[in-house]
């Protein structure tokens, strides 16, 4: 590994300074991420000639991730995707959330763990360890923790994330990364032409606001297989009620690594040759194709457009608080939240 670098980021709109970390690794990957929101700034991929891709949508500084309202990069907590009327019941006692979609609550709310200045509790040519406190009725949540997200790079080209937490009490716990991938480079265009392949034998529809149903439907005969690798673009204007709802793809699988770290996903980019398998422990994956892009203007002079990435958000299901078939997103008072997923890149 290479020596870690640290370069200025920008002042946010309260005038604290933020701060980008770069790994970098032998074979010339590279990733930044910024103690503002934990972010993912940043992931530099040798191509297939050997050029440097920038693989993540973006923004250019401080300023742009702080007006953004599209999550790039973003570590998404205290609960990653919606929860259906913006209430939760632990223990008998009811919790009122925020209503920012609509009637229901995404991504916890408006006072986003993405938008706060976090701390750097370790760091070195390998990794970089941020830490935030979340008190105790933050968001709406009950309980108190400290949330640690770590990022490292290895010399395999395995971008890894790792969040641990401790809660105070019972609470909802569901962190995810909210990165934008195009692994022709951000600035090329829609991924129709990536293939996709998931390790899915079901999803879980949802009605028209994005809440799911309850039902664990079989991806047999529907736009939704990708057992088998396909192109993201085959079926995306399918005339099937979860993709008109989603406006393309934007729901949860149900994974079949059984709680095991395990491969779950691959998309590969059809120019560049560049392949990411996913990894995770979490029971489900939220696969959104950038359905709600219009003329956002990113990094380098970029403007993302509809599709021209896809995200692959590890997680609890949505609402999963309301519906006792789908796995628990409840972590028990002094319980460790212990969790991993990881990005892999290769060229093929």
């Amino acid at each position: 590994m290479k020596p870690l670098q640290k370069k200025d980021f920008g002042m946010t709109s309260k005038g604290a300074q933020a701060t980008l970390y770069i790994l970098e690794n032998e074979a010339g990957m590279q990733i930044s991420v910024s103690d503002f929101g934990a972010t993912l700034t940043s992931v530099l991929v040798p191509d297939k000639d050997n050029n440097l891709v920038e693989v993540t949508l973006g923004y250019d500084d401080v300023a742009g991730y702080e007006a953004g309202t599209k999550f790039f990069g973003a570590t998404v907590g205290r609960n990653a995707n919606r929860i259906g009327g913006a209430v939760i019941e632990i223990n008998g006692k009811e919790y009122h959330l925020t209503k920012n979609d609509g009637e229901n609550n995404l991504h916890s709310g408006l006072d986003f763990y993405h938008g706060r200045l976090w701390k750097v509790a370790d760091a070195d040519d390998t990794h970089v360890t941020f830490e935030m406190d979340s008190p105790d009725g933050d968001q709406g949540y009950p309980g108190a923790l400290v949330m640690k997200v770590t990022y490292s790079l290895d010399e395999e080209n395995t971008l890894m994330i790792h969040y641990e937490a401790e809660p105070d009490q019972d609470t909802i716990i569901n962190m995810t990364n909210h990165s934008y991938f195009n692994l022709n480079g951000h600035k090329s265009g829609d991924v129709l032409n990536h293939t996709l392949w998931l390790n899915a034998d079901a999803f879980t529809p949802a009605d028209a606001a994005s809440i799911p149903t309850g039902e664990i439907r079989s991806v047999e005969g529907t736009p939704m297989d990708f057992r088998t690798d396909k192109t993201i673009g085959r079926d995306i204007e399918a005339d099937y009620e979860p993709l008109i709802f989603g406006k393309g793809y934007d729901h949860n699988w149900v994974l079949k690594n059984e709680g095991e770290f395990d491969k779950v996903a691959e998309v590969a980019g059809d120019e560049s040759g560049i392949h990411m398998s996913v990894l995770t422990d979490l029971p489900g994956v939220q696969i959104y194709t950038a359905n709600f892009l219009d003329g956002e203007k990113g990094r380098d002079g970029a403007v993302y457009e509809m599709r021209d990435a896809i995200c692959l958000e590890t997680q609890y299901y949505p609402d999963a608080i309301h519906h006792e078939n789908f796995p628990g997103p409840i972590c028990k008072k002094g319980e460790k939240y212990d969790t991993r997923t990881a990005y892999r890149f290769r060229v093929k």
